[in-house]
């Protein structure tokens, strides 16, 4: 199928233009000032409208095992949610079980999404079982198209203790590939926690307070020196503190590659949510919480500057019957929220309307940054020969964010009624419209599993 997408005003990271766009074959064939019809093309007509080249969010969680239960979008629901909100690509995680082959994790991944996704997908490879056959499996998951690892530096089960996160750069780095760290300190984290619980503080909103920004702030701290002495990249996700930032900062002033993403809840939302009534607060338990106006403040400007490079939802929704499982204790809360789905409408709404950032920096922190950091090579841009993933972006519409309007299958949204101005119309995927004027009309694993290469 051939398209002409006609009079849209096409934005970049460094421009916008009106032009119109030829699809077919799955890529973008022509860009240009009124392309001529062609008779086989059927038109999009994208006047009064942007046309973006499609979001990729490098931080998904679907079907994720998580403090005994799931999160409650699958690969098919959470990619069309994805979609609706002008995703295109999504790098989920595949993270591994205790005495589990890498190659096995990921083929378990894989047979969860292949056949389900309505949107291309990768994979991250999160290393839990810190064995020596499993550092020298790393090298193997590179080449199979997987170059990028998640460390975890909290969580007693999964967390790395420094030496590993050291060899595990070093081994990473020589071989054209990267890690991530979840930053928080496990062991200032665990005493917390205990200590607050003894004391009969069990409510969502002592989640936060388990987690000061000190907490990220050391550990970003600490990951960045495994860095230095590894001579490897370093990427650091969902930051979400001045103090974590500042650190990073630090070492990118110092020449050091190293990278962050922030999400759209600490961009939006303040740690002020934890107050609602009637265990309401459990909504907004994820690690790391929600912080301070200074903090969310401080994230604007690193994305306005650069030194934060791009946006990741960290869509992990849990219900609210779900996240009962922790009203006898924070602690059992599972951590998580929807938002793969909201991320162009807030960062257009409170970012770019607000005069945070340029609509040309929304592309580059929602589409070119995160697939030239993560090897998507035809993915992020709007050019000759790139994937036709395409978003028709009405920078007019309005709508009231909720649970009831949106397409995740979880039953809350942390931004329930909220009023944004923006909102994608249209999404295209490899050259099939996925979603049209609130339609899903994409097919069911359409999507397909891409390789990356650093």
């Amino acid at each position: 199928m051939k398209y002409l997408v006609q009079n849209g005003v096409v934005v970049t990271p460094v421009n916008r233009f009106k032009a119109d766009i030829l699809v077919g074959d799955g890529i973008i064939q022509a860009i240009g000032a009124k392309l001529p019809e062609s008779p086989d093309a059927q038109r999009i007509d994208a006047s009064g409208k942007y046309v973006l080249p499609g979001a990729v969010d490098v931080h998904t969680h679907m079907a994720l095992p998580f403090g005994g239960t799931v999160s409650s979008d699958d690969f098919a629901d959470g990619t069309a949610a994805a979609a609706f909100g002008g995703v295109t690509t999504i790098i989920d995680f595949a993270i591994q079980a205790k005495g589990e082959k890498l190659a096995d994790t990921v083929s378990k991944r894989r047979a969860l999404a292949d056949g389900m996704v309505y949107i291309d997908y990768g994979l991250h490879v999160s290393i839990t079982d810190f064995t020596p056959a499993a550092m020298e499996e790393m090298v193997d998951i590179i080449k199979a198209g997987c170059p990028t690892f998640k460390l975890f530096m909290v969580y007693p089960d999964w967390a790395a203790d420094d030496y590993t996160l050291l060899n595990a750069i070093k081994r990473a780095s020589r071989n054209n590939g990267m890690i991530g760290v979840h930053a928080e300190n496990l062991n200032l984290v665990t005493r917390n926690v205990a200590e607050l619980l003894a004391a009969g503080k069990t409510e969502p909103k002592y989640h936060e307070v388990s987690r000061p920004d000190y907490v990220e702030a050391e550990a970003v701290a600490r990951a960045i020196m495994w860095a230095e002495v590894g001579e490897g990249k370093l990427y650091v996700v969902h930051l979400s503190t001045a103090r974590g930032l500042d650190k990073i900062r630090q070492a990118q002033r110092q020449g050091y590659p190293i990278m962050c993403e922030t999400c759209p809840q600490y961009l939006v939302l303040t740690k002020d949510k934890y107050n609602e009534p009637d265990f309401g607060g459990a909504k907004y338990v994820m690690s790391p919480p929600l912080r301070s106006d200074a903090d969310r403040d401080a994230l604007w400007k690193g994305l306005a500057s650069g030194e934060i490079s791009n946006v990741g939802s960290d869509h992990c929704p849990f219900s609210m019957d779900q996240k009962k499982l922790g009203i006898a204790g924070f602690d059992k809360i599972p951590n998580g929220a929807p938002g793969v789905e909201t991320t162009l409408m807030l960062l257009h709404s409170e970012g770019v309307l607000k005069g945070r950032i340029t609509l040309e920096k929304m592309v580059e922190v929602t589409s070119q940054n995160p697939a030239r950091i993560f090897g998507l090579r035809q993915k992020g841009a709007i050019e000759v020969g790139k994937d036709a993933d395409l978003v028709v972006f009405d920078p007019k519409l309005k709508r009231r964010l909720g649970y009831q309007t949106l397409h995740t299958k979880n039953d809350y949204s942390p931004y329930e009624g909220l009023e944004v101005t923006g909102v994608p119309v249209l999404t295209m995927s490899r050259g099939v419209v996925v979603c049209d004027n609130g339609k899903l009309i994409g097919s069911k694993g359409a999507g397909r599993f891409v390789e990356r290469k650093l």
